[in-house]
């Protein structure tokens, strides 16, 4: 296996692997090991049935169920997260960290290409260590104590599920789910410090009023997606971004109305934020 940086502050790419054959144990430990080291890492050409897509995530934690789509058939961890030719919105089309709304948020998420479209689509990926590095000693110590209050149902990012819940929807789903989580959070893995607020889900802070969070939420929401903070994926048929939630937010380019672009996704469990 070769690792390939793409960016400065996070984003590597694997080299030399073949997913399809399964991996032995020392493989998948260096295949985690690179995404704590990198953050967000990508893997070309493999052509995954989904039993072998789940076989890789199984390797690298444990898959969990979307709480507003339903699974594949026969994989209900496995979820189609796609933009068809008719659809203006694309799923999850705005910066975020994964599913905040929950008590557990998750450890991971991957996705694997299925089709994608002869221009854009890309993805975005911001680093939260170096957004969090890069804050002032000042505001680190306002921050540290600060809890975030998460919600589903930010009308910004509700409106990307619709046509998903429309054809694939879940009808068990609550309308609203609802955690607070540190603003800061401490990686249990890396021990690194990182931002834990995304525009996509967190909707105030606790103890204080709205008009009072959002002043300190705007600027965290600009800050948190600098350029400089960031790297870009420009997707392929047959390729695998799989990102570290606990300190990576991601954002879906939508600039290829007229086109379908079709993924894989997988989540993999986590643990309750501190």
């Amino acid at each position: 296996m070769q690792i390939h940086r793409i960016a400065g502050a996070l984003g590597a790419e694997l080299q030399g692997l073949d997913l399809a054959e399964g991996l032995d144990a020392s493989v998948a430990t260096g295949i985690r090991q690179a995404l704590l080291d990198h953050q967000v890492i990508f893997i070309k050409r493999q052509n995954l049935t989904p039993a072998q897509f789940l076989r890789f995530a199984e390797a690298m934690g444990t898959p969990i169920e979307y709480p507003f789509v339903k699974g594949l058939d026969g994989f209900p961890t496995i979820i189609e997260v796609k933009k068809l030719e008719h659809e203006k919105s694309n799923f999850g089309g705005v910066w975020h960290s994964d599913t905040t709304y929950l008590d557990t948020p998750p450890m991971g998420s991957m996705l694997l290409s299925r089709e994608v479209p002869p221009f854009g689509g890309d993805t975005l990926f911001a680093s939260q260590y170096a957004a969090y590095d890069a804050l002032s000693d000042t505001m680190k110590a306002l921050l540290e104590p600060l809890v975030g209050i998460s919600t589903s149902a930010k009308a910004d990012v509700s409106k990307t599920r619709e046509d998903r819940i429309r054809t694939d929807g879940r009808q068990d789903a609550p309308k609203e789910y609802r955690a607070e989580h540190p603003v800061v959070r401490t990686h249990p893995e890396t021990g690194r410090k990182a931002l834990y607020v995304n525009v996509a889900h967190t909707a105030g802070i606790r103890g204080m009023t709205d008009e009072e969070s959002a002043p300190l939420l705007q600027f965290l929401f600009q800050h948190q997606i600098r350029p400089e903070f960031t790297c870009r994926f420009a997707w392929e048929p047959d390729a695998i971004a799989f990102w570290d939630n606990r300190c990576v937010q991601h954002n879906p380019v939508n600039d290829y109305h007229g086109h379908r672009r079709v993924m894989h996704r997988i989540t993999l469990q986590g643990d309750r934020p501190r």
